[in-house]
């Protein structure tokens, strides 16, 4: 097939001469990457769509530089079926489909994505593709079965798949053929899964957002507070076929995913990165070191050092202490950081309490009042305002599988609010990572964290670097321990409670950051946003030298922007991968809203279906970044 002017101009704008060869293609590396942003959408089809007019321009060391169009490509979408198998689809434990009056259950929250290049794995039609594996997880449920109603998030179990992919070897375009679920039936099931991050060592690490409070599920009331509105026993009994079969304890944890040669995968569950609401968990480039973000109110930044490289099985976790250094309320903040440690463990040691049966009960003593007893602590978190003693001997188990509480216990901060993404910069030496909104714990006037309110959110830069000694004085066994973490004020959000329109955030910055990942060869940090404060989320680029901010894509109306990913040379291409969820969902203030609705119906089959996809060229794939 003849290749297309535009498809020519990627290859030799690559190879930097049309007539370069091997060689001089060798020195025409990139020397800057920019992004040339798009305008916010203004009419009723552009609010219900997913779509870019957004550029990307590449200047090359040797002075040639070109400008590409940006598309987005849908790749496939939730309650479609390929090859027979519903995207999305939801199952119980023994895999057999979870279906209501209309059929199979298929999620409408694709999140995490993990686009990766599997040696050995064979394309389709390997004479003109490559192979490539793409695994999404699918975060919830949020609408109700057919014929049900209310909001089914936490109801129902989640799901995770592996598609098959074949990329054209002309064009970089990408295409499914293949789709299966997942099984998490040896793992107890899959519970909220939320973002993820493709490890240094080429497997998918996920996350299990907002732990069950497994001390309402021992029948202690809920203290005073508490966040926690995950309801387990639906859970438990659309997977497990009844409401006490699932332990709080197999949930919270990082899910990781081995894609192998002939196409299938490997799960395992990690115990020994705690258990909270994490959002994802980035490792850094010594394959050891991984900083997690821990989502809702009240909630901490946890770290954790692997014993080995590339293995996540056994290691030391500790919480953050925030020590303010910003003027209060000044830009956002800063802060030192120190770290908490909580505990050394493996997979293996936590597993075997759990096996074992250990509840709530065997680890904390607990109060939802303050009982006079100067042996107990007062805490605050996620679950509320609690006073907890710690049972003898039951340190590993309150650090790992209570990890919030404990930390907090021992004067970790736990004030942050709705942390996010967190991604990192190997070259600078830093990692990011986001609040969609500074309120609850860190805008008060006490604690550790006091900053000014500010429902737009933050972006933050952590510092790394070794030789760095715990609260106690022994040494972290890492050279990537975050030492200071200090807001970026051109990601700094801002809100007006006066706007009438449902824009309470102004269009041109980021609002309630959510999924970061950051593209080392084209230095661009990339966030998707999940905010109410505005009609659409936008996934925006932003250049760490020059410090332009740039819209790249709008999502639908209601929709959050998910699965972010960012692919700098995959067999000559890269890639921004990009999903959204929940079309419509809450309504809007939008003065287009009635047309919007009924084309987020149209489109969006009723608002039940969702995209999974990528940012490239009108042909295909944007060229490989080097």
């Amino acid at each position: 097939m003849k290749l297309k002017t535009s498809a020519i101009a990627i290859y030799c704008a690559l190879a930097g001469l049309a007539s370069a060869g091997p060689a001089q293609a060798g020195h025409a590396g990139v020397k800057s990457v920019e992004f040339i942003g798009m305008a916010a959408p203004a009419s009723p089809e552009e609010k219900a769509d997913v779509y870019t007019e957004a550029q990307m321009k590449i200047t090359w060391r040797n002075g040639r530089s070109k400008t590409y169009a940006l598309k987005y490509h849908p790749l496939m979408a939730t309650t479609e079926s390929i090859k027979g198998q519903v995207v999305g689809g939801l199952y119980d434990v023994h895999d057999s489909p979870i279906n209501d009056d209309l059929g199979q259950i298929a999620s409408d929250a694709p999140d995490g994505n993990s686009l990766m290049l599997v040696p050995g794995l064979r394309a389709a039609y390997p004479a003109k593709n490559h192979a490539l594996a793409l695994v999404t997880q699918y975060e919830y449920r949020g609408l109700p079965p057919a014929g049900l109603s209310g909001d089914y998030w936490s109801k129902l179990p989640a799901a995770m798949s592996l598609a098959r992919i074949d990329q054209d070897k002309r064009s970089g375009a990408l295409e499914v053929t293949d789709y299966d679920n997942i099984s998490f039936a040896d793992a107890h099931g899959l519970w909220v899964p939320c973002a993820a991050s493709l490890s240094p060592w080429n497997s998918h690490l996920g996350s299990e957002e907002y732990e069950p409070d497994a001390k309402t599920r021992a029948g202690i009331a809920a203290a005073p507070g508490s966040q926690d509105g995950t309801d387990i026993d639906s859970f438990s009994r659309y997977y497990f076929g009844d409401t006490a079969t699932a332990n709080p304890y197999r949930y919270g944890l990082v899910p990781e995913v081995t894609v192998k040669r002939d196409g299938s995968a490997a799960v395992e569950k990690h115990y020994a990165l705690g258990r909270f609401a994490r959002e994802l968990a980035d490792v850094q480039p010594d394959g050891r070191t991984v900083y997690m973000g821990d989502d809702g109110a009240y909630t901490g930044l946890f770290m954790f050092v692997a014993d080995r490289a590339k293995d996540l099985s056994a290691g030391t976790l500790y919480a953050g202490k925030w020590i303010q250094t910003s003027a209060v309320g000044s830009d956002g903040g800063a802060a030192d950081l120190v770290w908490v440690r909580l505990g050394h463990a493996s997979d293996a040691e936590i597993a075997r309490l759990v096996d074992g049966g250990i509840r709530f009960g065997d680890i904390f003593e607990v109060s939802n009042s303050d009982p006079g007893d100067a042996s107990y602590t007062r805490v605050q978190t996620y679950m509320g305002t609690e006073w907890l003693k710690l049972r003898p001997g039951m340190a590993q188990a309150a650090a790992f599988l209570e990890t919030r509480r404990y930390a907090a216990l021992l004067g970790a901060s736990t004030e942050f609010n709705k942390m996010e993404g967190v991604s990192h910069n190997a070259r600078d030496r830093k990692a990011y990572i986001v609040m969609s909104r500074v309120e609850n714990g860190m805008s008060d006037t006490s604690g550790d964290i006091q900053l000014k309110r500010n429902k737009g959110g933050a972006v933050y830069e952590l510092a790394l670097q070794g030789r760095v000694r715990d609260t106690e004085g022994n040494p972290i066994r890492s050279a990537y321990v975050a030492a200071s973490m200090t807001s970026i004020p051109e990601l700094l959000g801002s809100y007006d409670a006066t706007a009438t329109d449902g824009n309470y955030c102004p269009q041109d910055k980021v609002c309630d950051g959510d999924n970061l990942k950051y593209s080392e060869a084209m230095r661009t940090l990339f966030i998707g946003e999940d905010t109410g404060y505005r009609n659409n989320n936008y996934v925006w680029a932003f250049n760490v030298d020059s410090r332009k901010l740039s819209r790249i894509l709008s999502v639908p109306m209601g929709a959050e922007a998910t699965g972010l990913q960012a692919v700098d040379d995959y067999n000559g291409f890269a890639y921004i991968m990009s999903n959204f969820q929940h079309p419509g969902e809450n309504g809007s203030k939008d003065t287009d809203w009635a047309a919007v609705n009924q084309l987020l119906d149209a489109r969006w089959g009723n608002k039940l279906k969702t995209t999974i996809g990528y940012i490239g060229t009108e042909d295909g794939a944007l060229p490989a970044i080097k």
